[in-house]
């Protein structure tokens, strides 16, 4: 078709990219029969700054509920928390947000 302009694809293609949103992911710590709850919230106030009872709110959960959401962010900062929380000894795990 003569003096039909084709759409600016690359256009379309940044606009969808911008206006959706990051991606978001959890770092989530799961209970093991090996380390202490005073430990698990030790680790929490260590390394992730949170207050006593933020901590110990935290570690609650893991103990009852087996797991507790620790972090959310990007994919490449939860895998250095992951990985932290495995210098520590604690089990964690990656995983997508479903919100």
């Amino acid at each position: 078709m003569a003096g039909t302009a084709a759409p600016d694809l690359d256009l379309d293609l940044e606009g969808r990219v911008e206006s959706s949103p990051p991606s978001s992911w959890q770092t989530v710590v799961w209970n093991d029969p090996v380390n202490l709850m005073s430990y698990v919230s030790h680790v929490f106030r260590t390394y992730f700054g949170f207050d006593a009872a933020t901590a110990h709110r935290l570690m609650l959960a893991v103990h009852h509920d087996g797991h507790a959401v620790v972090a959310r962010g990007p994919r490449e900062v939860m895998e250095a928390h992951t990985q932290a929380m495995h210098d520590y000894g604690l089990w964690a795990t990656v995983r997508k947000d479903p919100a």
